[in-house]
């Protein structure tokens, strides 16, 4: 063989290597570690329930539970759920006629207001640092730049809460927080009364799809070492049991300027 058709295979051999190479489909990052989610609705959901000693939030977080309206309020509704279980009943509570048709007082007492006083996902919003059409992906400036940040970041959360008069103890997953100071965070909240916690995760960490979220917890159980998440958002995942280890997992995860955390609310 001449040293011209030996030079001219070697050249077929590597251009035809290459040309597969490029057509594989792309390196992914690693996927998340399966997590072992526990549906609250079976038995086994029931009776970490019934064990649970840290569980004095699920009963008033229960009564006060609304799904969300749309993709983007998960942090509305979980204000909202959070203000009705600190002050249903108290005088003063807002009153949301946006879901009221005109022709739904025809044939009411004009001086009558049909409305049920407690807050809304729609009525918690004014009060906070962004507009309704910001929380639904109006383009805001940060850092400089106009990007998309269709609901709430944990800070912008904080603020929301603030800006009702709650108190709010903000904890940013980061690197240096362990799992231990997390868990015992949520355990004793969760013990305590009048006080609630709220977490902002990354979905795909739990493999419940993409995006992230906002919801409150409503108990512990230290047997399986697991948190109730009353997620807000029942047409994508209902409520459900999660690893403390996983759901650490998923607030250290970045959104838009550091990690999510978690927040632990209490009346001023």
């Amino acid at each position: 063989m001449s040293h011209a058709l030996h030079l001219s295979r070697r050249l077929w051999v590597a251009g035809l290597s290459a040309l597969l190479i490029a057509t594989l489909p792309p390196a992914h990052a690693e996927a998340p570690p399966a997590v072992a989610l526990v549906e609250f609705a079976s038995d086994e959901g029931l009776l970490r329930l019934a064990r649970s000693t840290a569980k004095v939030d699920f009963a008033t977080l229960a009564n006060q539970f609304e799904p969300q309206s749309n993709i983007a309020f998960c942090g509305p509704t979980t204000a909202a759920m959070v203000l009705n279980a600190m002050r249903a009943r108290t005088p003063g509570l807002p009153r949301d006629a946006s879901r009221l048709r005109p022709e739904d007082r025809a044939h009411l007492p004009a001086s009558l207001d049909p409305t049920v006083p407690r807050y809304t996902q729609d009525n918690v919003i004014p009060a906070g640092p962004k507009t309704r059409a910001q929380v639904l992906g109006e383009p805001v400036q940060i850092a400089g730049k106009m990007v998309r940040d269709g609901g709430y970041q944990l800070r912008q959360f904080d603020a929301l809460l603030r800006a009702h008069g709650l108190a709010s103890r903000i904890t940013v997953v980061d690197a240096d927080l362990t799992e231990a100071q997390v868990r015992t965070d949520l355990q004793a909240n969760l013990q305590t009364r009048g006080d609630y916690v709220v977490v902002n995760y990354r979905r795909a960490e739990l493999g419940q799809g993409s995006g992230a979220h906002i919801s409150p917890l409503g108990a512990y159980d230290a047997e399986s070492d697991s948190v109730l998440v009353l997620d807000v958002n029942p047409s994508s995942a209902g409520w459900v049991w999660v690893p403390t280890v996983a759901l650490v997992r998923a607030m250290r995860t970045f959104d838009t300027v550091e990690n999510r955390g978690y927040l632990l609310v209490a009346p001023q």
